[in-house]
């Protein structure tokens, strides 16, 4: 089959399936250039404007600039050069955002690390990175402590939440903020170094190719690879994803909670607000009570949820004393609970904004690789199949490919989904035969399965190794965690598969369920009966909860030892 053919006559199909008033190309509203200089360009147009509020601590534009370059300068004196990795151990907090820039404004690199990181996650990651320096949240001094001679870390910065507190918080405060300010002298503390520091800011503007991140994959098994993400990357992102799925304006107030060393929570709380201007509202974690008085306190027009958590505030005894009105666009992201036109329909109600799913993408894509928003009349996104994750944005392509020839299949079949787009991974760190596997003539093959529908819309199917046969029949785990999730009763699920000598493998399903449900493992059965075709019907085991990682997925290793 012609690739070139193949993806004239998709590209067709999608713009004939492209929703009504959507832009089709990427819009730069700053141009082509970095995002450290998208921060400075806000600081001239509109220095008062505020950038981000994090329980009534506000930084302006004019402010976040100017700490990030003042920043730059300490990390230039403390002997960061260009192309260093700098590691961020820090929960959501302004100073996050603002080593986030002065690291792009040096020329370093930035590298997160999660939070919930243990010793030994931690020091993997430093030893990958060869990071030399560390800004972590003084509450996990003791993990770093831990680790900091076997990596040969230099300097070690470290900043507590507790001295951002206001007198009068906005919002309801998390206890990140009421832990008292640790002491020491093995660590330099973040402000007092900012206001001592005497080097000039650094005059280095970097250039799009140039290398901004190492994003550490989150999988649910293996080591994480750091995946080499450059400053162009971050700035198509932005371009592509926000024009036709957020359409963020400088007056629009953005809430994130979703964690930023999580490249989707990079994503919705370093990039998008400084991409488009707007004021960010930072929480530090997820608080349904913190959600609702912001959407009040702050007027916030835009956000993303976990379908978990819009299910949470629907449910919630107080929902009903807030003001949601000020919500314009409610993007959702599937994890455990899936997006059900139960729940759109009460989100409507509740908020007058339908919940759409935001999108399929992956650590080493820059996440943002489709988009379904304008796709929801009639509930058609939700009709379509179960795993519907929309068209590409613009400037990305898909296609399905024989997992072991590598060649074209026709629309309709299932595949490895494959995609091109400027964002993709530059390969990864010092990982050069995995990122030729993963890398070819610059496609992404991503080892998961996924379709192409005649119509051009994409569906994503789930890992390769997780597909069951049964009866020689394909069942996918992520429809089936789909179909449970339209089940009243059911919290979550996840589904795997045992040998079976008969049937080849059998879908178990480990379902979490709603406290006070009256289901039975049999009843669940039943109900799977009516709702499936036979061979899909999984074995019910009932747990308390399912373990996760620290980016809310589940961790199907472990339900393996149960299998």
């Amino acid at each position: 089959m012609n690739q070139d053919a193949y993806l004239e006559r998709l590209h067709a199909l999608q713009a004939a399936a492209w929703p009504a008033g959507t832009p089709r190309e990427p819009h730069y509203p700053q141009g082509r250039q970095p995002l450290s200089e998208y921060l400075r360009a806000w600081a001239r147009l509109q220095p008062q404007a505020p950038a981000l509020d994090f329980y009534g601590m506000r930084l302006s534009y004019a402010e976040l600039d100017a700490q990030s370059d003042r920043c730059a300068a300490l990390l230039r004196e403390l002997g960061v050069g260009v192309g260093d990795r700098v590691a961020v151990f820090m929960p959501n907090c302004p100073q996050l955002h603002i080593a986030f820039y002065a690291i792009l404004k040096c020329g370093a690199v930035y590298a997160p690390v999660s939070p919930l990181s243990k010793a030994l996650e931690l020091s993997y990651q430093l030893e990958d990175s060869g990071a030399r320096i560390i800004l972590c949240f003084d509450q996990l001094l003791p993990v770093v402590r831990a680790v900091r001679e076997q990596c040969s870390l230099e300097q070690v910065l470290a900043t507590s939440l507790s001295e951002l507190c206001p007198a009068e918080p906005s919002l309801p405060l998390p206890d990140l903020l009421l832990a008292p300010k640790v002491e020491g002298d093995d660590f330099l503390d973040f402000y007092p170094a900012l206001a001592a520091c005497t080097a000039p800011v650094p005059s280095h503007r970097p250039q799009l190719e140039d290398i901004a991140a190492l994003n550490y994959t989150g999988g649910t098994t293996g080591l994480p690879k750091g995946c080499v993400h450059s400053h162009g990357d971050m700035l198509y992102t932005c371009a592509s994803f926000l024009p036709v799925a957020l359409q963020l304006r400088p007056d629009s107030v953005l809430l994130n909670f979703l964690p930023e060393f999580w490249i989707a929570g990079e994503n919705a709380g370093l990039l998008f607000p400084v991409f488009s201007g707007c004021q960010l509202v930072l929480l530090a974690r997820w608080d349904a009570l913190a959600f609702m008085t912001a959407v009040e306190h702050y007027r916030v027009s835009h956000c993303g949820l976990l379908v978990d958590s819009a299910a949470e505030v629907l449910e919630h005894p107080r929902v009903g004393d807030f003001d949601f009105t000020s919500l314009e666009r409610t993007g959702s992201i599937s994890f455990i609970k899936k997006l059900t036109p139960e729940y759109r329909r009460r989100w409507r109600e509740l908020t007058g904004t339908s919940l759409f799913e935001f999108s399929f993408g992956m650590t080493e894509s820059h996440t943002c690789d489709t988009f379904t928003a304008g796709l929801q009349d009639d509930d058609f996104d939700l009709r379509s199949a179960p795993t519907f994750v929309g068209l590409p944005v613009p400037g990305t392509q898909f296609k399905v490919c024989d997992f072991a020839s590598g060649e074209l299949l026709p629309l309709g079949q299932e595949g490895e989904l494959c995609l091109r787009s400027p964002s993709l991974l530059k390969g990864y760190w010092n990982r050069p035969q995995a990122s030729a596997e993963a890398l070819r003539d610059g496609w992404l093959h991503t080892g998961d399965l996924g379709q192409i529908s005649e119509q051009g819309f994409i569906r994503y199917l789930g890992r390769r190794k997780e597909m069951l046969k049964v009866n020689g029949m394909s069942v996918f785990p992520s429809e089936l965690e789909a179909l449970l999730g339209q089940h009243p009763a059911i919290l979550a699920s996840a589904v795997l598969g045992r040998p079976d000598p008969a049937r080849g493998q059998l879908p178990v399903a480990f379902v979490v369920l709603k406290p006070g449900g009256a289901e039975t493992a049999d009843s669940l059965q039943a109900w799977c009966r009516e709702a499936m075709a036979v061979y899909k019907v999984p074995q019910i085991r009932l747990l308390d909860s399912l373990p996760m990682t620290a980016t809310g997925k589940v961790k199907k290793n472990e339900l393996e030892e149960l299998l």
